[in-house]
This record gives structure tokens, C-alpha cells and sequence, in this order.
């Protein structure tokens, strides 16, 4: 039996960009159609903003593995908790932001320091 590594393949990496890439665009349009002059258009439009420029990020070919995880947790946490703060209007929420941000930083050092 060949060893298989636990990091996740470039087809899989491609399918969760592809994944991760329809839902912002879909975020997107929801906040565009469905928030309308919602109180909080503006954290909807951070969020959605965030989550597709990291999108566009992971398509990079090679993007080393450390970096492709920390921009995918930021999406989750930064955009996740944006998004949810808005649809179910709890502000307690945004405690957990930063740490999404944190990791999109990190990404991004990870993606200036890496050998590639």
C-alpha cells in the first residue's frame, strides 16, 4: 500500500478554491440583493471583499501548503464570523474577526519567507 500524504492534493486544493470561490461570488451577490440597505451592507461588503481577494490568492499556482491553510482559516474566521455577525445580528461575534485576520497576516508572511 503506497504512502499517502495527509496534505491535501493540488486537485483537492483546486476543489476548494473552486468551492471557496462560487461561495463568495454567491455572498457577494446576496449582499448586493438580498442586504439592500441593511445596517450593516458595509461588514457584509468587508467580509465578501476579504474572502474573494483570498480566493484569487489560493488559485496561485505552487502557493506553498502554509499559506494556502492560513488564507483558507481566514476565510472561515474573518469572513465567517463578518458574515454571521450580520445575518444574525450578534455583535459578539466580531471578538473572533481578528483572529481571522491574523491568520490572512500570517498567510501572507508565510508566502513572503517560503523557499519557492
Amino acid at each position: 500500500m503506497p504512502w499517502r500524504s495527509s496534505v491535501p492534493s493540488d486537485l483537492v486544493w483546486r476543489r476548494i478554491t473552486g468551492l471557496l470561490g462560487a461561495i463568495a461570488v454567491a455572498a457577494g451577490a446576496f449582499g448586493a440583493h438580498a442586504l439592500g440597505s441593511h445596517p450593516r451592507l458595509d461588514t457584509w461588503k468587508t467580509a465578501a471583499l476579504y474572502h474573494l481577494l483570498h480566493v484569487i490568492a489560493l488559485a496561485i499556482p505552487g502557493l506553498p501548503v502554509a499559506t494556502r491553510w492560513c488564507f483558507t482559516v481566514g476565510i472561515a474566521i474573518f469572513s465567517g464570523s463578518l458574515y454571521a455577525l450580520v445575518l444574525l445580528d450578534e455583535p459578539r461575534l466580531g471578538a473572533i474577526t481578528p483572529l481571522g485576520g491574523v491568520a490572512f497576516i500570517v498567510g501572507w508572511i508565510s508566502l513572503g519567507w517560503s523557499k519557492r
